[in-house]
């Protein structure tokens, strides 16, 4: 990843390349953002700009074999640790980031902006819960422990350290507030508050905002051949969520939109026997596609409230705004509220492995309760 294939930004990527020319590298960075920024993309390309061996005042060159190295993710120097959990082939203390790092570099070339439910979908344990294992210290430790083979600077990245076993965040503290000589820390954030303060205390915060919609746009435009008016239209329901914004462009969301029209119907009409099915369909459902159709919910309901008062400013257009002009003639605000609480608290549970079947079937009643 290079800084000149991250859309935008333009600060960001100026600070980051004024430290390292100054010499001003912090040993240990925070790159925090929401979930959906482009701060795993970030982290790359500032460690291939780190390493490259001729850099410009844009970035990195993306020609010298450092770069070639870093677009691959296999340069020597540059360390990666990240949430897994256990697969039909990988069990026990086989579990941590190097058992999956053939996986992870092909994620990383084909999904850059890529989110925690994509990257547990792609090396299969979508259905476990993840975390970074206290045996990731060790390594961590142990990888760090030599000099740099051929870079500049010997990079770790820990993605999602939020995810850490407490043991593990505590193993790193001593090496991350005193790392070896031209070592660097860059650990890569969606929740600053899951973080032990000890850890926040040792990093230096690099705030990642969200992309502006003309960024998306041209991404998914430029980057992924998508329609110009489709673009426009995923762009203003993304609301900045490069990961959300390819979600809605693909073929899930066209279901969650059917899956979500007939849902409400049948809850408007307290069609029980219905809702009682569709539990039975949601339960069969993967947990990402389940998550999936409780954010496109949350979307909707969204785009309804702008909706309702103010037609000429709506976001949506084709089917979905169809949809949203006649979902909102038996909604109001404070509708809208109290289901957009329930939803919520719906997928806190569905992410913590509460039933599907139960979780959805209670949504529904509700739903169904508030509506009429």
């Amino acid at each position: 990843m290079l800084f000149s294939k991250i859309h935008g930004l333009d600060e960001v990527k100026t600070r980051l390349v004024n430290a390292a020319k100054n010499d001003q590298v912090a040993h240990a960075q925070l790159f925090l953002g929401k979930p959906g920024s482009p701060n795993l993309a970030m982290a790359l390309a500032y460690a291939a700009f780190l390493n490259c061996e001729n850099r410009t005042e844009e970035g990195a060159c993306g020609s010298c074999p450092s770069c070639l190295k870093n677009q691959k993710y296999v340069h020597p120097d540059v360390h990666f640790v990240f949430p897994v959990s256990s697969t039909k082939k990988v069990t026990g203390k086989d579990v941590v980031s190097n058992s999956f790092l053939k996986e992870w570099r092909q994620f990383l070339i084909e999904n850059p902006y890529g989110d925690l439910n994509t990257w547990s979908g792609y090396y299969g344990g979508e259905d476990k819960q993840v975390n970074i294992s206290k045996e990731e210290s060790r390594q961590i430790i142990k990888n760090l422990s030599l000099k740099a083979f051929e870079g500049k600077y010997k990079v770790m990245i820990v993605w999602l350290p939020e995810f850490m076993h407490p043991s593990a965040a505590n193993g790193i503290l001593k090496i991350l507030e005193e790392p070896p000589e031209s070592t660097i820390f860059l650990l890569v954030s969606n929740d600053s508050e899951r973080l032990l303060t000890t850890i926040l205390s040792r990093t230096q915060i690099v705030n990642i905002p969200m992309f502006a919609d003309e960024d998306i746009r041209n991404i998914l435009t430029n980057s992924h051949g998508i329609d110009a008016g489709k673009a426009e239209e995923v762009a203003h329901l993304a609301d900045g969520d490069i990961s959300k914004a390819f979600r809605l462009s693909n073929n899930l969301e066209d279901d969650n939109q059917q899956i979500f029209a007939d849902w409400m119907r049948d809850c408007f009409k307290r069609d029980f026997a219905s809702l009682v099915k569709r539990a039975d369909t949601y339960h069969g459902m993967n947990k990402l596609a389940q998550k999936s159709l409780l954010q496109f919910t949350l979307n909707i309901l969204r785009e309804t409230l702008v909706y309702i008062p103010a037609r000429e400013v709506a976001r949506t257009g084709g089917k979905i705004n169809e949809f949203v002009d006649k979902f909102s003639k038996v909604m109001d605000a404070n509708k809208i509220e109290k289901i957009a609480k329930l939803v919520n608290e719906a997928h806190y549970h569905i992410e913590r492995n509460a039933s599907p079947k139960m979780t959805f079937l209670d949504l529904s009643l509700q739903i169904a309760r508030i509506i009429k």
